[in-house]
């Protein structure tokens, strides 16, 4: 499974920017049946979780920094996932990265180790 992110760029604060993730491959069975999350890194700092999408159910999840202002979505026909992100502040600035996996339990959405494919990354700069 291929996962390519695009959609990052640079934002004022208080503005808006909207990732979008695509799966692709030949091992990609039935993009429904993954579990799809989205995480970011910021310079010196470890991976965290965003945002997910969980495999069957359409539950959605957040971290706390971002609930609120970020919205997850799935396309299970166009195999894509987005995250609209509004009111970016300053620390959203990172690298974000789009996941996937179709095993992954609920309990594990947010840990980023639980997750098979990864994107190669988008880069979002919030500049105050």
């Amino acid at each position: 499974v291929q996962l390519q992110a695009s959609g990052g760029g640079l934002a004022q604060a208080g503005g808006s920017l909207r990732l979008s993730c695509a799966a692709s491959g030949r091992t990609l069975s039935t993009f429904s049946s993954y579990a799809m999350g989205w995480f970011r890194q910021a310079p010196g700092k470890e991976r965290e979780f965003v945002a997910a999408f969980s495999r069957s159910g359409g539950r959605t999840y957040y971290a706390d920094s971002v609930k609120g202002r970020f919205t997850i979505s799935r396309d299970n026909a166009k195999n894509t996932v987005t995250l609209q992100m509004n009111s970016l502040k300053p620390e959203d600035t990172a690298v974000y990265y789009c996941a996937a996996d179709e095993r992954i339990i609920l309990s594990s959405l947010r840990d980023p180790r639980r997750y098979e494919h990864w994107g190669q990354g988008t880069l979002v700069t919030v500049s105050s």
